[in-house]
């Protein structure tokens, strides 16, 4: 059984918070949110990193994580780019980037980009999330236990809607529906949910009306577990989507990794175990939610869930 390896999605510059929220830092040692992640999973046992990020920012996230995580872990680059395309479809046309388009391909693409560095298990991650250290332990467990490559038998982590909401706007969450043996059935992306107190609600009309959602629903955070035989499966549907899908809306429309999945679940070719974490999640999807982070991060340390400063020092130090 090979080692799972950690895939972190870093492409993503982050439009509501104006900025490279991925490598903002959160101390005195400019440890950012990656660290944190980074740390929890060698701690499970990962110990191959690839970063998927743009070739834009190659220079400045070395500068930022690479190079100090290079020291501690086999740490692989992969670029997603808009001309990371299959070279033509089944009539033998090429696919080409429409004119004029500038956003990515999405997360499901970003995973495709994956396929030349890839043949073992991998969990995906979010760089600018933080998912606590028993969500890697977890999905390491598991993916460490798959050992049939050929079966397409994934898992995600799933969290408590209410431990991943922010006071200070609205996020977009994958509302889970999950079955009584503990595997997906269905998962709703809500694009507008707001914390009401101790409860929660979205909306479906930019806020006109609400809805009132139970804060105990499970919902992803794009944390996923999967065997490399997910890469076929996600080139057969990105041809799909680029023959279709994208088409309706060049320039911003987007492939999605758990559109993808929720495909496979509804075609009877994947099944996806729901790993259940009772951690709280957090990120900055405002800039008003970095004090909070930062307030959380110090919080995790004084507890002695982190020491001061992660890694050992550089030579620069």
């Amino acid at each position: 059984m090979k080692q799972p390896a950690l895939v972190i999605m870093a492409a993503g510059m982050g439009s509501r918070y104006g900025g490279l929220k991925q490598i903002d830092p959160l101390d005195e040692h400019g440890q950012i949110i990656m660290d944190f992640s980074i740390y929890d999973a060698l701690r499970a046992g990962f110990r191959k990193i690839v970063f998927i990020i743009k070739k834009q920012i190659e220079e400045e996230f070395k500068r930022s994580i690479g190079d100090r995580i290079s020291k501690v872990a086999d740490v692989v680059y992969v670029y997603q780019e808009l001309d990371k395309l299959p070279e033509a479809d089944a009539n033998g046309n090429p696919y080409t980037v429409p004119e004029g388009r500038v956003k990515p391909w999405g997360t499901g693409h970003a995973i495709l980009c994956c396929k030349d560095v890839l043949d073992e298990p991998f969990a995906v991650i979010n760089a600018d999330d933080y998912y606590g250290p028993e969500a890697f332990r977890i999905i390491y467990d598991e993916l460490s236990a798959k050992c049939d490559d050929s079966e397409r038998d994934y898992c995600m982590v799933g969290y408590i809607l209410s431990n991943t909401l922010t006071e200070n706007g609205t996020v977009s969450r994958g509302v889970c529906t999950v079955d009584e043996n503990g595997y997906l059935k269905e998962i709703v992306e809500k694009t507008k949910i707001a914390k009401r107190g101790s409860g929660a609600a979205f909306s479906e009309d930019n806020g006109e009306t609400w809805q009132d959602i139970a804060p105990d629903s499970i919902v992803s955070m794009n944390l996923w577990g999967f065997k490399a035989n997910v890469l076929g499966e996600l080139d057969r549907s990105f041809r799909s989507f680029l023959d279709t899908e994208s088409g309706k809306n060049p320039l911003k429309s987007e492939f999605f990794l758990p559109k993808a999945v929720q495909e496979l679940l509804e075609e009877g070719k994947a099944t996806v175990k729901v790993l259940r974490s009772s951690d709280k999640w957090f990120g900055v999807t405002y800039k008003e939610d970095k004090e909070d982070v930062v307030n959380a991060i110090r919080l995790l340390k004084n507890k002695g869930v982190y020491p001061d400063k992660l890694w050992p020092a550089t030579d620069k130090e």
